[in-house]
């Protein structure tokens, strides 16, 4: 899925394409180009794994996709959230957020033996 961080957990895609598009319609590499500068390089989004996702998300009527000219006046497909990928976003960051905070605080907890690592 990332080229940069094979570990990442599945579904991660979808809910970082959610937030991107929280803030207004977005084509295809824009939305690839924003999670790598949003990530600070660190995760970068191959097409073979971004389309695939923005079609699965379209089946799943979280967003929509109409064409239009990018910036660059090149034809592009442009996504936008639904209500209902409104709600997925919420409901995906909330996870999010109280995962990757019950993950740090383990990562970083004492040890038994008092170490912490």
């Amino acid at each position: 899925m990332f080229t940069k961080d094979a570990g990442v957990l599945q579904g991660t895609i979808e809910l970082l394409i959610l937030k991107r598009l929280s803030a207004g319609p977005m084509h295809g590499y824009g939305i690839a180009s924003w999670i790598e500068t949003a990530t600070g390089d660190v995760l970068r989004v191959e097409e073979g794994s971004l389309y695939p996702a923005l079609y699965r998300m379209v089946q799943k009527g979280w967003i929509t996709g109409a064409w239009g000219l990018s910036e660059n006046n090149r034809r592009a497909k442009f996504y936008r959230l639904t209500k209902a990928g409104e709600r997925e976003f919420e409901q995906q960051a909330h996870g999010w957020l109280r995962l990757s905070d019950a993950v740090s605080r383990a990562v970083t907890a004492v040890l038994p033996d008092g170490r912490s690592r």
